[in-house]
């Protein structure tokens, strides 16, 4: 029960609800507000005015007969009811006379009219068995002594009536209102809050391993996008669940090929099957895929690293074209070996603030793939340029290229464009997103631009320093 309370769904319906019957309660007020200061004042001020005017022929002295009827005849042309009165006892509140005679004005009132101001009253009034609204004016003689007053009122017993009708009605149309509106906003709720409620249930079922499971987007507002996000995301696990399954039976695969081999080359010097003269080549083929191993370790290491952000950056000014000369050197032999072509044009001016050892690495990987990837007789063109506060390192070769479909994933870890578990073709699928990651860490870019059968092309972007800076 208390889950329910919590729920989403009740607390939208409890704000709409709330929402409805405050709207009522203003509405309600406000017919009340405009009846009270529009309705009942504007009448208020009319009964002063008429009653003001009669007051104008008032001359002083006592209140004679003319006076009276012009008042009476008055009265029997208007709708609000006039009279005059001049009689001590209702002027008097009261005082001295017997203190329980009804009295048309109060002690209070008096004492404003002999101020000479209009009295202005709403209510119910038991001298006339009705609700009112009445205007009150003073005749005052040149002795300031008070010789009666102008009464006038209008009855309003029937919009008072009216009022309590409009008032009971009201009250009914709006319990009915709200009956129907509890109804339809019930409906529109449920199915406004069923497609969150398929998301929690989808989002269970991915947390359980359940990747497979799409929503249907059924609409384009907020809701819809969420969940057309919680498909691609799904999506997305999926994917990544898949490429680290794959790289696992990849990674398993590359250590035991090589544990293999230096098993059963090993194995072949110690039962002594294989002749002295033999053993120099067993011991060389050990030693490669012991390479191997190393090779296929570092790389692991490399992403716990990644994963965990430890890895150490320790940035010195680099010469970043005698840099790159350095790295090609050692590649000059299996440049040779597979009668490869290199050219590379560097402009001597860029200093960049890296790692060296981050450096060798990037470059290392990429211009492996470069050889690896391009065909005997092939090219690998390399170039340096300064850009503004930038440099900008280009490696292209004409090499066998990546497929459009699989260009936008080569970077992403555990990606491997050639399926195939070759131990002569293609890696981990990790060498390019520790790359791009050292990139980044360096405060660069990376981009890779390729063609299938054409060849590929892989750009670096780095901040430099000036010269003088590292003096």
């Amino acid at each position: 029960m208390n889950n329910k309370w919590k729920s989403l769904t009740f607390k939208l319906w409890l704000t709409i609800i709330t929402a409805i019957i405050l709207s009522v309660l203003f509405a309600y007020s406000l017919s009340q507000y405009y009846y009270k200061n529009l309705y009942v004042e504007k009448l208020k001020t009319n009964l002063v005015n008429e009653a003001s005017l009669l007051g104008e022929d008032y001359t002083g002295g006592e209140i004679n007969d003319d006076f009276k009827e012009k008042v009476e005849w008055f009265n029997s042309k208007n709708e609000s009811e006039v009279f005059v009165v001049n009689n001590p006892r209702e002027l008097s509140a009261c005082l001295p006379f017997d203190i329980n005679y009804d009295t048309l004005i109060s002690e209070e009132e008096r004492q404003m009219l002999l101020n000479g101001k209009a009295v202005e009253k709403e209510g119910y009034e038991k001298r006339f068995g009705k609700n009112i609204v009445a205007a009150i004016i003073p005749l005052i003689d040149d002795d300031h002594r008070l010789e009666g007053i102008i009464y006038t009122y209008v009855s309003v017993d029937s919009i008072t009536d009216l009022l309590k009708e409009f008032a009971a009605k009201w009250l009914v149309a709006i319990l009915l209102f709200l009956i129907i509106a509890i109804y339809f906003t019930t409906k529109w709720l449920k199915k406004l809050v069923s497609p969150i409620k398929e998301i929690e249930t989808a989002a269970h079922r991915v947390s359980e391993g359940d990747y497979d499971i799409q929503l249907q987007v059924k609409s384009h507002d907020e809701i819809g996008k969420l969940a057309q996000a919680f498909n691609d995301m799904a999506n997305s696990i999926h994917l990544e669940e898949e490429r680290k399954k794959e790289f696992l039976e990849n990674v398993a695969h590359e250590l035991r090929t090589p544990l293999s081999y230096v098993k059963g080359y090993t194995h072949a010097i110690l039962d002594g099957i294989v002749k002295n003269d033999e053993e120099r080549k067993y011991l060389q083929l050990i030693s490669r895929e012991a390479l191997r191993l190393q090779r296929i370790v570092g790389d692991l290491l490399d992403l716990s690293k990644v994963d965990g952000d430890s890895f150490q950056i320790c940035k010195t000014p680099i010469a970043f074209a005698q840099f790159i000369e350095d790295v090609l050197a050692k590649y000059e032999p299996i440049i040779k070996e597979k009668q490869l072509s290199l050219e590379y044009e560097l402009d001597p001016d860029p200093i960049i603030d890296g790692d060296e050892g981050r450096m060798e690495q990037i470059l290392h990987n990429i211009i492996d793939n470069a050889i690896q990837y391009t065909n005997q007789g092939g090219s690998i063109h390399i170039t340096l340029i300064q850009q503004n506060e930038e440099c900008e390192l280009s490696i292209s070769d004409t090499g066998t290229g990546i497929p459009k479909a699989d260009l936008p994933y080569v970077m992403n870890r555990f990606y491997r464009v050639n399926k195939a578990r070759s131990r002569f073709d293609g890696g981990s699928g990790l060498g390019l997103s520790i790359v791009k990651k050292m990139v980044e860490w360096q405060h660069g870019k990376i981009e890779i631009q390729s063609k299938e059968k054409i060849g590929t092309k892989v750009k670096i972007i780095l901040p430099t320093i000036k010269e003088e800076w590292t003096s």
